[in-house]
């Protein structure tokens, strides 16, 4: 079903232009009125989407469905005049997003995880879902709690760090899973490194289990050497982002998670007034909901892309760990887990990865050189 969206909002323009103001009231009017004449809420799906049109006033003009394709979406929204779309972030919106700025419209990418109204609805289908989009869109774009997206390089160069961590993790689920199945007979594979699993493993892998297991071994290896590649192709692209060397001038912070940094953040510096709200961003900051006197203590948001929240937490365990040089940084997080018993060091971990995220930030922003000792008193011999 789809019905044409020109027509619809050219009768109910119209409507309104019978009547013509003065020559003063027309140009206050036209000072207050909006940059759109219609509203519209897109619930995307995988193959189509379902919109819902409404008026100024807030009546529904047209609904229907189009495919989720960039062809369809052109036809049903070029050339129809200005119009404020929301729809929800997912696997489509950016690209949907994208196409309809070029045509012109005010669009809103609406965050998921603040529009409960719609995950936690007792009659959800998409039907209902755009005219809530549509809702709540013609109220007030802040209901939806916009993002920002990002723009058609930054995705393509993210896919390349996203396929690597596919990579380790599957390498890391087969590792588990052959050390399982040979524990299960009575054995034990040695201890080893990632890079020397393949090797070692194959050398003593019981002869009853090689039929099974040399196959998931050599697999292993194909994804240590695939790993090894998209590494080099990571570093490659730091040097695309010229901006990344200052923020590897930081012990623990190597060319991944400083190109995965900056593409995450859109390579936009302007985005955050303040480096303190990178960490919020990344869902790094403690949940809060106090009531009353009680104040407990939760664990954090995990809002934001879980990608560089895991590179930041990778880090700041380096950091911290027994290969991490001497620094301010260091010395704050070690003296954070020597106290508060035995979780101490876990949320010490994540409070220098919150803290570094900031500092990585503010280096991405001013390009100054990295002190590690900063904020350190140097006491002199006497």
């Amino acid at each position: 079903m789809k019905k044409n969206i020109s027509m619809t909002v050219m009768t109910a323009s119209a409507v309104d232009a019978t009547e013509t103001p003065a020559p003063r009231a027309a140009a206050d009017a036209a000072s207050s009125a909006p940059r759109y004449h219609a509203v519209v809420g897109l619930d995307v799906g995988d193959r189509q989407s379902h919109y819902c049109v409404l008026d100024l006033d807030g009546s529904v003009l047209t609904e229907g469905t189009v495919a989720t394709k960039e062809a369809s979406l052109r036809v049903l929204f070029e050339g129809k005049g200005r119009m404020r779309i929301a729809l929800e972030a997912g696997t489509h919106s950016p690209w949907i997003s994208r196409s309809l700025i070029g045509l012109r419209h005010e669009v809103f990418v609406a965050n998921p995880r603040k529009l409960r109204l719609i995950a936690e609805s007792d009659a959800k289908h998409d039907r209902a879902d755009a005219h809530l989009l549509a809702r709540l869109a013609h109220v007030g774009p802040a209901l939806l709690s916009p993002i920002h997206s990002r723009s058609a390089q930054t995705p393509i160069d993210l896919a390349v760090i996203r396929a690597r961590e596919v990579a380790v993790q599957t390498r890391t689920k087969i590792v588990n899973a052959v050390r399982g199945m040979v524990k299960s007979t009575g054995h034990r594979l040695p201890a080893s490194p990632t890079l020397t699993f393949a090797r070692k493993a194959t050398e003593t892998c019981p002869e009853a289990l090689q039929p099974a297991l040399l196959p998931l071994i050599r697999l292993v290896q194909t994804l240590t050497d695939d790993i090894a590649a998209y590494d080099r192709v990571v570093a490659a692209k730091a040097h695309a982002y010229p901006e990344t060397q200052a923020i590897q001038s930081i012990h623990g912070v190597g060319a991944l998670t400083a190109v995965a940094f900056v593409l995450v953040l859109n390579n936009d510096r302007a985005r955050f007034k303040r480096s303190r709200d990178v960490g919020c961003y990344l869902g790094l900051k403690p949940k809060q909901r106090d009531s009353g006197k009680r104040s407990p203590q939760l664990g954090i948001t995990k809002a934001g892309d879980p990608l560089i929240r895991r590179l930041a937490t990778q880090s700041a365990q380096y950091i911290l760990g027994p290969f991490g040089r001497d620094s301010a940084l260091r010395r704050w997080g070690l003296s954070l887990a020597s106290h508060g018993g035995k979780n101490a060091k876990k949320r010490a971990v994540v409070a220098v990865a919150r803290k570094l995220v900031v500092l990585m930030h503010r280096i991405w922003i001013t390009q100054d050189a990295y002190d590690p000792m900063r904020g350190v008193a140097v006491h002199s011999a006497a």
